[in-house]
C-alpha cells in the first residue's frame, strides 16, 4: 500500500511539473498579426516592440500588449454658429494612424486618441468658422479642412499618431435657415427669368413692329404703283377713244368708263350669294356725279 501511495504520489507530482512546463511554453510564443505591434512589458516595464510573425518571451517574467496600426477614422459633429449669426453643424472626417516608430508614444501618452482628436477638432473649428460668414465658410471648405489637419498634426505627432486627412464634408445649416436660403436662390432665381422673358419680349414686339412698319411700307408703296397703273391705263384708253372717236373729250371717256364700272359694280353685288342689302343711288346723275368728284381728285393730287 505504501509503495502504490508513492507512486501516486510521483504520478501527481509529475503531471503539475509537465503542466507547468507546457504553461510555460505556451507562455513563451505568440504571435503578432500584420499591421499590429506588441508592445512587450518585463515585470510592467516597457522592454521592446514586437514586429509582425511569431515571436517569445521570457517565461512569467515578460507579458505582451498589441497596438493596431491599420487606419482609423472618427467622425467629429462640430456646431457652432458664423459670422452672420446662422447656427451650422460641420461634420469632419478624420483619418489617422500609428506612427510604427512612434509606438511607444502612442501606447503609453494617450488613453483615448479619438477623445483627444475630437476635443481638438472642435477648437480648431471654433477658431475659424465664426470669423466667416455663411457663404464665406461654403467657399473655403478647402480652407478650413487644411487648417484642422494642420492644427491636428502639430498636436498629435508627439503622441505618435499622423493625421493622414482631415475633411470637413459638409456643413449643414439650421433646417428653417435652409428653407430661408432656398426661397432666397429661387426667388433671385425667378428675377434672372423674368428679366430673360421680359427681354424675349421685348425683343419680339420691336420685331413685330419693324415688320409691320415694313409690311404698311410696302402696302403703300403697292398702292401707289397701283394707282399710277390705273392712271396710266385711263390716260392710253381715252387717248385710244379719242383717235377712235372724233369730236370726243377726255370728260366723254371718263363718263362712258365710270359709267361700265357702275354697272359692273352692280352685276357683281347681284350675282354674290353672301352679300347684303346694299342701297345704292340708280339715277342717272349718279354716274354723272361720280365722274366729277374724281376728276377733282385727281386736281387735287396733282397740286403740290
Amino acid at each position: 500500500m505504501d509503495n502504490c501511495a508513492v507512486f501516486n504520489f510521483f504520478l501527481i507530482v509529475a503531471g503539475i511539473v509537465g503542466l507547468f512546463v507546457l504553461i510555460t511554453v505556451i507562455k513563451t510564443m505568440y504571435t503578432v498579426r500584420t499591421y499590429t505591434a506588441g508592445i512587450v512589458e518585463r515585470f510592467g516595464k516597457y522592454n521592446r516592440t514586437a514586429r509582425p510573425g511569431l515571436q517569445f518571451l521570457l517565461p512569467w517574467c515578460e507579458n505582451v500588449r498589441f497596438i493596431d496600426l491599420q487606419v482609423r477614422q472618427a467622425v467629429v459633429n462640430v456646431e457652432t454658429k458664423t459670422k452672420d449669426n446662422v447656427f451650422v453643424t460641420i461634420p469632419v472626417s478624420v483619418q489617422y494612424q500609428v506612427v510604427e516608430e512612434k509606438v511607444f508614444d502612442a501606447y503609453y501618452k494617450l488613453s483615448n486618441p479619438q477623445a483627444q482628436i475630437e476635443s481638438y477638432v472642435f477648437n480648431s473649428i471654433l477658431g475659424h468658422v465664426p470669423t466667416l460668414t455663411l457663404d464665406e465658410a461654403f467657399e473655403q471648405m478647402q480652407q478650413i479642412s487644411g487648417a484642422v489637419k494642420k492644427d491636428l498634426d502639430d498636436v498629435m505627432d508627439t503622441f505618435g499618431y499622423n493625421i493622414l486627412r482631415a475633411l470637413v464634408t459638409d456643413i449643414v445649416p439650421d433646417a428653417k435657415v435652409k428653407a430661408a436660403m432656398n426661397d432666397i436662390n429661387a426667388a433671385q432665381r425667378e428675377q434672372i427669368a423674368a428679366q430673360a422673358r421680359g427681354e424675349a419680349d421685348k425683343i419680339l414686339k420691336v420685331k413685330q413692329a419693324e415688320a409691320e412698319a415694313e409690311s404698311k411700307a410696302l402696302q403703300g408703296d403697292g398702292t401707289a404703283r397701283q394707282r399710277q397703273a390705273i392712271i396710266k391705263g385711263l390716260q392710253q384708253s381715252v387717248e385710244e377713244f379719242k383717235g377712235a372717236v372724233e369730236g370726243s373729250t377726255a370728260k366723254d371717256v371718263i363718263a362712258m368708263v365710270l359709267m361700265t364700272q357702275y354697272f359692273d359694280t352692280l352685276r357683281e353685288v347681284g350675282v354674290s350669294g353672301k352679300s347684303s342689302t346694299i342701297l345704292l343711288p340708280s339715277s342717272p346723275g349718279t354716274v354723272n356725279d361720280l365722274m366729277t368728284q374724281i376728276i377733282a381728285g385727281f386736281q387735287g393730287a396733282k397740286q403740290p
